[in-house]
């Protein structure tokens, strides 16, 4: 059985974590190494990986840069075949996520797969704000500002060998220029599934406030221009607000499973 390795990057994440551990535990596919790395975190974070993560194969907690940084470390650790990431504020739709991510790595030609993704409430989950629903990734799309969203993004091994890791030069947005760097400049082939994979609570580094998400934008920009890509300024404020609108709407009317109790 070939192997999947999941990342968490978690700092005093107590009050969240928990639910993501129980939707990896929940997990249907067997094979599954779970890696924690804490920034050496003063709440019970760590206790609470202990005490729930089934999955995990090692807790790393110490000091770093980051979540990117934090991002690498758990990238030394890594031993399976397939990696993805799922950050300590979300968690898994559904039992069958790993399950559907294999199968569909059946493929050899794939060497990526990505899906969709809900924004929901940080205190009622059942209750969805977003819905980041993703396509099937090409240049011309990329070209417009397009990027699947980072926790519904799983690659081969191999694919961080050829393309490296993430840039800590970009505090806000180092997971933008991976991606982009990863299917734009090395054009990885990925697959998209239709499907919501992940819950993400709302709010975080990039989304608490105005000045965060300008400066999350300029990186973006900046990631942009080093990796050649054209986007006009007037195209990109308007695919991005845009698509920030149609995410709202969209979340009015999706529904996603939820193997876990809603919270409140």
């Amino acid at each position: 059985m070939t192997k999947m390795t999941l990342l968490t990057a978690c700092w005093n994440s107590a009050g969240t974590i928990g639910d993501t551990l129980k939707s990896v535990n929940a997990q249907t596919y067997a094979d599954i190494d779970h890696i924690i790395i804490d920034g050496a975190s003063k709440d019970d974070t760590v206790k609470i990986c202990e005490d729930l993560g089934q999955r995990i194969t090692k807790i790393v907690s110490e000091p770093d840069k980051g979540i990117y940084d934090a991002y690498n470390k758990g990238l030394t650790h890594a031993t399976g075949d397939i990696i993805g990431f799922i950050n300590s504020d979300d968690f898994y739709c559904s039992d069958t996520v790993i399950q559907e991510v294999m199968t569909a790595f059946e493929d050899p030609a794939i060497d990526a797969v990505h899906a969709n993704l809900v924004y929901v409430d940080p205190e009622d989950t059942a209750k969805i704000e977003r819905h980041w629903k993703s396509r099937q990734i090409t240049r011309a799309r990329l070209e417009t500002g397009f990027i699947p969203a980072h926790p519904t993004v799983f690659l081969r091994r191999n694919v961080y060998e050829k393309v490296g890791n993430f840039d800590l030069t970009y505090r806000l947005a180092a997971d933008y220029e991976f991606l982009l760097r990863t299917f734009y400049t090395h054009q990885i082939p990925s697959r998209h599934i239709p499907q919501i994979w992940v819950r993400m609570r709302s709010g975080g580094a990039t989304g608490g406030n105005f000045q965060s998400v300008m400066r999350q934008n300029r990186e973006i920009r900046a990631a942009q221009e080093k990796h050649g890509l054209q986007c006009s300024p007037v195209r990109f404020w308007t695919t991005k607000t845009s698509d920030r609108l149609m995410q709202r709407l969209r979340g009015k009317f999706v529904s996603a499973p939820n193997i876990l109790a809603p919270a409140g």
